[in-house]
């Protein structure tokens, strides 16, 4: 009797897991250009932030919609997805804007030194800071 009531516990704990896996897999993508943003902020500030205490940082702005202003250093386009670079004070590290289909269209209007403010989704720090599903707000 203990090992019937220990098999259906199991599987009802993997039913349970698979439906959980697949809402998770197939729930709606945030459409980050109509979303308000959860944080403003400077360039300068979210990559210190993350250089002075990453893990705080990654409580703060991780999977957060995120509109960071700064000064454009670096556009490339990379597996044709625009990717701009915001230049920081922080030797190392820039903020990396990975830009949506529609903004990577837009790509070719900014200028090395223009000064942006983009709104996308943190993803992390690898020495920059990653902001993925970007969109130009200016």
């Amino acid at each position: 009797m203990n090992k019937n009531k220990l098999l259906i516990t199991v599987l009802i704990i993997a039913i349970i897991g698979v439906f959980v896996a697949y809402k998770m897999y197939n729930k709606p993508h945030v459409n980050v250009g109509s979303s308000k943003s959860d944080i403003t902020l400077t360039a300068n500030k979210i990559i210190n932030d993350f250089s002075t205490d990453e893990s705080k940082a990654n409580i703060t702005y991780l999977d957060k919609i995120i509109q960071v202003s700064g000064t454009v250093s670096k556009t490339e386009i990379v597996k044709e997805k625009g990717i701009i670079s915001l230049e920081t004070n922080d030797d190392f590290g820039n903020v990396l804007c990975h830009l949506s289909a529609e903004a990577t269209q837009k790509i070719n209007t900014l200028k090395k030194g223009q000064t942006v403010s983009v709104k996308g989704i943190c993803t992390g720090y690898l020495m920059d800071v990653i902001l993925v599903k970007c969109e130009l707000i200016n």
